[in-house]
């Protein structure tokens, strides 16, 4: 039995009181939020000009602060639990050291600046409890929350019941959230969960992700299959235009302004849930269901700068199948290999591994000069990273070198130098485009057998 730390969201049904309080605790976490960032700009200019004061940039500090000035800046404080206040300064010591370790080039990513003000409407409206009575309750339709009491869910809460009840689960922290017209509370749980070698699967499955279609999955002794593409944002644009229509028609701060504003909410809730049902069908069924899923390690970052098709590939979500499936394989005791970012999927014939550079993308079907194979593209790129790991005696390497999965023992890490093919062992393809001075063709070059 390992140890991991698991999520477990339940959407709620509040009574209008309920609701009325979430908000205020939502409410509080923001203002301690604004209020210590205040704090800390004052102090900063009050270095800046040689006094010599102390700034509070972590969470005890804030803390410590906080408790001094909280009967003078917001004598309600009672009104909510001491953790909303506590939360929001949370939030705040993180985006602190976010920023620093940005700065610092201690983080990766894009760079992050320093935070900024909290907005009502603007900010998502979220508090984290971490102590007090958060508890499931034994119907398996109630949550116990500090200082709100018992709350119904809309949906039942028996998969973390069970575990609570078998003692195999301890819940860590709780967070309320509001999306669009509804809250939800998710629950940090540590949990004793048996993570399986293996699922008894020895097939290999290659996945293509694309815009036309979600996914197509192939590989060696199985069925092509499709994965339609549920384009929830190209199928609700219409919706979505209507909503913000209405909202550019009222008179801002006025009721109607607000219950425009919350369809649009509801809306975009809508999409994203469209999306999510599809993505976490899919990448359940390819973990449970093969033994080796290989996808490619695409750069979507860079896809996105494509004006033509950034909406269809931010519909699709790529990144996205690739971190359930991250997760998810190692639950059921599959294995997942991320296929080289540079290898040619779609250019290469999964049946003799020559690589067609001219492919463009408007040719829908994979025609092999070498050996005359004709097949969908998107069919013969999911054999094709299929066979990368058929090919090379099931190797779960990524392509930075390391296992995908953290534990696995019995497999070495490989590190040569780009576009090489170590003798007798098998990694990364060969980049598309190049070749030794042997195989250089005009257009197209064959890679070595594996």
């Amino acid at each position: 039995m390992d140890t991991v730390i698991q999520a477990y969201r339940f959407a709620l049904d509040p009574t209008p009181k309920q609701q009325r309080a979430l908000a205020s605790h939502c409410g509080a976490a923001r203002f301690a939020f604004n209020w210590g960032l205040a704090l800390v700009k004052d102090r900063m200019d009050a270095r800046q000009a040689g006094d010599e004061v102390d700034v509070p940039w972590t969470l005890p500090r804030l803390r410590r602060e906080w408790n001094l000035a909280k009967s003078d800046v917001a004598p309600w404080w009672e009104e909510n639990s001491k953790e909303a206040y506590s939360s929001g300064l949370d939030s705040l010591a993180r985006a602190f050291k976010n920023y620093w370790d940005s700065s610092n080039g201690r983080r990766k990513g894009a760079r992050v600046g320093f935070p900024r003000f909290k907005k009502r409407g603007r900010a998502p409206d979220t508090c984290r409890f971490t102590t007090g009575a958060i508890r499931v309750e034994p119907d398996r339709h109630h949550v116990t929350l500090p200082r709100l009491g018992k709350v119904r869910t809309h949906e039942s809460t028996r998969k973390l019941a069970r575990r609570v009840e078998q003692h195999t689960a301890r819940i860590r922290s709780a967070t309320i959230s509001r999306r669009a017209h509804r809250w939800f509370v998710s629950f940090s749980v540590e949990l004793q969960r048996e993570v399986p070698a293996t699922n008894g699967k020895t097939s290999i499955v290659g996945v293509d992700v694309g815009v036309r279609y979600l996914a197509v999955t192939a590989g060696p002794g199985l069925v092509a299959q499709i994965e339609e593409n549920p384009r929830a944002l190209s199928r609700n644009l219409r919706a979505l235009a209507r909503a913000q229509r209405a909202v550019a028609r009222r008179k801002p701060g006025s009721k109607g302004h607000e219950e425009s504003r919350r369809q649009v909410a509801r809306v975009h809730a809508r999409i994203s849930n469209i999306r999510c049902d599809a993505l976490h069908k899919l990448t359940s069924r390819l973990a449970r269901s093969h033994g080796m899923v290989v996808v490619e390690q695409l750069n979507v970052a860079g896809m996105l700068r494509n004006r033509h098709l950034a909406r269809s590939i931010a519909d699709a979500s790529f990144g996205q199948i690739r971190r359930m499936l991250t997760y998810k394989t190692n639950w059921y005791g599959s294995h997942l290999h991320l296929a080289d970012r540079w290898f040619a999927s779609t250019m290469t014939c999964s049946a003799c591994s020559l690589v067609n550079a001219k492919l463009g993308l408007a040719e829908r079907t994979f025609r092999c000069a070498g050996c005359g194979m004709v097949m969908d593209r998107d069919e013969n790129a999911a054999r094709s990273l299929a066979n990368l790991v058929a090919r090379s005696g099931r190797e779960t390497l990524n392509a930075r070198g390391s296992d995908v999965r953290p534990g696995d023992t019995g497999r070495t890490e490989l590190k040569r130098e780009p576009c090489t093919e170590p003798s007798g062992k098998s990694g990364t393809a060969l980049s598309q485009g190049r070749a030794t001075e042997a195989e250089a063709e005009p257009t197209s070059f064959r890679l070595q057998p594996r």
